[in-house]
């Protein structure tokens, strides 16, 4: 077996662990606080739905990286109703559908870190990671440099999916 070290993602998990333990109410929860803000483009919220909204991952793995989130704060799936989790389901496959389009992705990744050990760095506050990918997205400056390259501007693609979520 191979395996890729991957420390940048090891530096911004412990941090965040130190700071927010598995317990946190919703009033300490990054994810509720953003739902009761109403400045979505400071945020990246995309589109706000009833039981969830899309935000765009402000510590992306590629640019276009989206995060849906159920309103609802708990870090348990089974704690949302049948009617909410199929409705992030269809939003998932709308997600991919906009990537494809206006991202151009080649491949999607769609991921559920529950807990802490799963990789799920704000484990209290479940959240579905829907990821563009394309070939040739990984090099080695994360692992040779501690540095991570984003091919484009966080808000430049914010604009451009805000109005795609618009019009679907």
């Amino acid at each position: 077996m191979k395996l890729l070290y991957a420390p940048w993602r090891g530096i911004y998990t412990k941090d965040v662990s130190k700071n927010k333990s598995t317990k946190k109410s919703a009033e300490e929860c990054v994810f509720c606080q953003q739902i009761k803000d109403d400045n979505d483009k400071e945020n990246m919220i995309l589109a706000r739905n009833e039981g969830f909204y899309v935000a765009i991952n402000k510590f992306p793995y590629n640019p276009g990286h989206l995060l849906i989130i159920p309103c609802q704060h708990t870090a348990n799936l089974n704690d949302l109703s049948s009617e909410t989790q199929h409705k992030i389901m269809d939003e998932i496959s709308k997600c991919i559908e906009i990537l494809k389009k206006e991202m151009n992705a080649e491949g999607i990744n769609v991921g559920l870190n529950l807990g802490k050990v799963s990789g799920g760095s704000i484990p209290n506050h479940l959240h579905f990671h829907v990821l563009p990918r394309w070939e040739g997205d990984t090099n080695f400056l994360p692992v040779s440099t501690d540095t991570k390259p984003l091919s484009a501007d966080l808000f430049s693609i914010y604009d451009k999916l805000k109005t795609a979520f618009e019009i679907l």
